[in-house]
């Protein structure tokens, strides 16, 4: 305390011993730092519920994202910023633990989840954001005095302060540094566990790339995607969405790429005639129907969709197969996401889809007839699309693929034995691991006779605008986000001959 302020004291402070304003009454600006900390900004609130109701309730980000920025009546900007904010912090989790490691002075298992998850907001905005690291710290304390209390703000504002001191990059080195295990430097850089960049390593390799690629495709994971749309054949129209500044696809007929904010205010979305898809879903689904059947029934073909929910892949499957006077029939085993496959198909003439509710390991009892083209979108890990599901890097463990392959084997088997000779069957996961790609096609041809195995990366050429993908490799296919701007979706094309 300086002896200028000291001589003046007494005569500044009031009968409580509190400062007196110089000139007398005092006034709060709207922006005063004291004031302002006080406050939970609507935005980083929205972030802040989204990552607590993934942490707390297992809920999915871009489910609850939605309901809170509605919930908040966020504008255009606000929603973009919120989600920016909280898809970041859930992709840079690792990472961001692993700073906040550095800083506070106890495991981080020994904070209070709240205070974990304010702390990965705050370092989100000072490591990724063009936001001030004033602001960053001055917002997020503000958010933890608003929904948490006062106490914690303390120690969120110490940590982050401590985090402000270094760049980015300059924790980043840190971290790494003296790490000579390079699965380990990659998932400190690119917030992976570790088992997935195992996992993305050898699948690099089991589909003809190099392991090289390895940081390329962790970056492309934690890249915000953009809004992939589809126009259903025959039933929609990009116009619209062209005029609201989406631009045309690269990849795929009838596709277009949206940033322009949030899509669901586009009629023809709401309508179901455009929707959101990836471009690599849209792309496999093509090559089922571009494949030659052979000895096709005179009545029309027949089509199923052996996995159908959500229904995406299904509603395409369905313009296409209403265009040649198909069928399709879509199969969901669970009642909830049957709903949703209607909805999906709901711009669809009904005359050319049905849906059926029951376990597709079993649909051959149901449809002895069989079917001309079969897709098996399989349940996998998910491991192709981390980019858009921000938690479920953190979520799925190494047993997930233990539990599946038998299910992806049963449902592929199924589909070899339903499918009418000549007809063809897609297997389809986005998942580019080994375990539920090449594996599962090679152990379910083995010992059966009469199947062919197509050139999947060549009709993946032939339904594309590029019409050179090189995704294929020993007659499958892998589409890769650092590649090809998709999710990592599998392809494989069976042919029952006999």
């Amino acid at each position: 305390m300086t002896p200028e302020y000291r001589s003046g004291e007494s005569s500044r402070r009031n009968e409580r011993g509190r400062e007196r304003n110089r000139s007398g009454e005092r006034k709060f600006s709207a922006t005063a730092p004291g004031e302002r900390t006080r406050r939970a900004d609507p935005a980083r609130l929205v972030a802040f519920e989204v990552l607590r109701a993934v942490a707390a309730d297992d809920a999915y980000a871009n489910l609850v994202l939605p309901t809170s920025i509605r919930k908040h009546r966020l504008g255009r900007q606000d929603a973009g910023f919120a989600t920016e904010l909280a898809y970041g912090a859930l992709r840079g989790q690792g990472t961001y633990d692993a700073i906040l490691s550095l800083c506070v002075d106890r495991p981080l298992a020994q904070l209070d989840p709240a205070v974990l998850d304010a702390l990965r907001l705050g370092v989100h905005q000072l490591m990724a954001m063009r936001v001030p690291p004033h602001a960053a710290l001055d917002q997020t304390v503000g958010l933890a005095r608003a929904v948490i209390g006062a106490g914690p703000s303390s120690l969120i504002n110490a940590v982050l302060r401590k985090v402000s001191r270094k760049s980015f990059a300059e924790w980043l080195d840190m971290l790494t540094e003296g790490v000579e295990d390079p699965v380990r430097v990659s998932s400190l850089r690119h917030s992976h566990p570790e088992w997935i960049v195992r996992t993305m390593r050898q699948s690099l390799v089991n589909h003809g790339r190099s392991v090289v690629e390895i940081d390329d495709l962790l970056a492309a994971d934690n890249a915000a995607p953009v809004v992939n749309l589809v126009a259903l054949p025959g039933i929609g129209e990009l116009d619209e969405a062209l005029e609201a500044g989406a631009r045309a696809g690269e990849l795929v007929a009838d596709s277009a790429l949206f940033a322009a904010g949030d899509v669901g205010r586009l009629e023809s979305v709401r309508s179901g005639r455009i929707r959101v898809q990836d471009a690599g879903s849209q792309l496999v689904a093509r090559a089922l129907a571009a494949v030659e059947v052979d000895h096709p029934p005179e009545d029309g073909e027949e089509w199923l969709d052996l996995c159908a929910g959500p229904g995406g892949k299904s509603a395409l499957l369905a313009a296409i197969a209403a265009q040649r006077g198909y069928r399709l029939v879509a199969n969901e085993p669970a009642e909830h996401r049957a709903a949703l496959v209607r909805q999906a198909l709901a711009a669809v003439d009904p005359a050319v889809w049905s849906v059926r509710v029951g376990d597709g390991r079993s649909i051959g009892e149901s449809y002895p007839g069989g079917f001309d083209r079969i897709l098996v979108d399989a349940p996998c890990t998910g491991l192709g699309a981390l980019r858009r599901r921000p938690e479920a890097r953190w979520r799925r463990q190494p047993s997930d693929l233990a539990e599946l392959g038998p299910l992806q084997r049963a449902l592929l088997a199924e589909a070899l034995e339903t499918v009418r000779p000549g007809g063809v069957v897609a297997y389809v996961t986005c998942s580019p691991h080994p375990a539920e790609t090449t594996a599962v096609v090679q152990d379910s041809l083995r010992g059966r006779d009469g199947y062919v195995l197509l050139d999947a990366g060549q009709v993946l050429d032939g339904v594309s605008k590029s019409g050179s993908l090189h995704a294929g490799h020993e007659s499958t296919a892998q589409l890769w986000p650092h590649v090809h701007g998709t999710d990592a979706m599998f392809l494989a094309l069976i042919r029952r001959a006999t």
